[in-house]
């Protein structure tokens, strides 16, 4: 019997191997491919009968800090009885605790998978203050007939990322300075579709101004001054350009220091974020949900082009202090668009002081004179009228739209049918 052997050499059969073993890779992968496509195409009539129940109006909120704007909006839901579904990607959301009658709140995912129920819903108003709609992973479902952003800041929203409000139906502005933004994107944008604005106003700061009228005089300050320190996040934020430098003059002074860390700081800057905290644990830092409490007790705010500038200055009334914003690097974001400085840059001197990497050695001194100065009073003033438009009635203006809007939809879909 002859014998015949085949000799691989040990380069040939490490390649073969390794085509094996990525043929058998391939092939699995193939087969749970189909596995899965099977499983969806017996599952889709049972998917698509669940969710094309049409919903008149819903909210959708992507982190429960976003609360404080749609509660009062939820509220006046619920007092005129008229029903809305509130959706939100956090669990601990304080909306999902309320005890609403009319207001159904449902806790929908993280991650990718809320989008994955946002992108076929069927509704005929979604409301939502999530920007880049149609851009990411959100897009526009083709079963929602009106989408509607309600801005969480009273900034002009360029700092938004690029192409934010494009593919949104209407914004509802909370001053005449968000209003003349969209207005100029959308001109320097032509094929985009105009959207509706509405003058609404901003239910933010109706809240905090309605807490503040309930506070006592005891309650409003202390004698020690307190300095609050919250900067954006990113790159060009204060605490990625100047963190310990900054932190080692504030420390060095007599005031009270608080730190209030972004929370996109907190999930995606952690590098910057943990050594800080260390090194300046004597001094208190805070990541309360709501920011009222803090605000309150601060007396002077430092940031750099955070929005939390305009709730500190226009609804507590107080002075800030800023770094230089010609730093900002504005590539990834609405405001690159712009031929001109962005209008938060422009109204920061009316309002605070700028800080320079070279004077942090007096910020004691720089902390002080803001603190009196009358032309920061002045200008505060000037402000509000700009950025806060229909003060106190934001919630009632919001829910008329978005009910009135509905309505208009339902009527319209009626007569098509008939």
């Amino acid at each position: 019997m002859t014998y015949f052997f085949l000799y691989i050499d040990p380069g040939t059969g490490s390649m073969l191997f390794s085509l094996f073993i990525t043929l058998a890779a391939t092939a699995t992968l193939a087969a749970r491919a189909l596995y899965l496509k099977l499983k969806f195409a017996f599952s889709l009539g049972k998917a698509e009968k669940a969710e094309n129940q049409n919903i008149p109006i819903v909210i959708f909120s992507d982190h429960k800090r976003y609360w404080n704007v749609f509660k009062p909006v939820c509220d006046e839901f619920e007092r005129r009885g008229v029903p809305l579904v509130y959706y939100t990607e956090s669990p601990d959301d304080p909306a999902l605790s309320e005890k609403f009658s009319f207001v159904k709140t449902e806790f929908i995912g993280e991650g990718n998978k809320p989008y994955a129920k946002l992108n076929m819903l069927h509704a005929s108003v979604l409301v939502s203050t999530t920007p880049n709609l149609d851009v990411y992973q959100w897009k526009r479902s083709k079963y929602v007939k009106w989408y509607v952003h309600v801005p969480h800041s009273a900034d002009e929203l360029a700092g938004y990322r690029m192409f934010a409000l494009d593919y949104y139906d209407a914004v509802l502005v909370t001053g005449k300075n968000q209003l003349d933004f969209i207005r100029e994107i959308e001109s320097l944008r032509p094929k985009i579709k105009k959207k509706e604005i509405v003058l609404a106003g901003y239910p933010v700061f109706d809240t905090m101004k309605n807490r503040l009228s309930l506070l006592s005089e005891r309650e409003v300050g202390s004698e020690k001054k307190t300095v609050l320190l919250a900067p954006s996040w990113g790159k060009s934020g204060i605490l990625s350009l100047y963190g310990e430098k900054l932190l080692s003059a504030l420390s060095k002074t007599d005031f009270n220091i608080v730190i209030r860390p972004h929370p996109q700081t907190v999930v995606s800057e952690q590098d910057i974020l943990r050594p800080l905290e260390e090194k300046f644990s004597s001094v208190e830092w805070n990541y309360d949900n709501d920011n009222f409490a803090v605000l309150n007790k601060a007396d002077i705010l430092i940031t750099d082009f955070s929005g939390i500038i305009f709730d500190f200055a226009l609804v507590f009334d107080k002075p800030v202090i800023y770094t230089d914003p010609t730093g900002f690097d504005t590539l990834p974001y609405d405001a690159d668009w712009l031929s001109e400085p962005r209008w938060a840059f422009k109204v920061l001197p009316k309002i605070g002081v700028k800080l320079d990497e070279g004077n942090f050695s007096r910020i004691g001194s720089i902390v002080e004179a803001a603190l009196g100065s009358q032309k920061l009073q002045e200008g505060r003033n000037s402000i509000r009228a700009e950025a806060w438009h229909n003060q106190g009635n934001a919630a009632k203006s919001i829910a008329d739209y978005i009910i009135e809007t509905q309505k208009k939809i339902e009527e319209r879909e009626k007569a098509a049918h008939d």
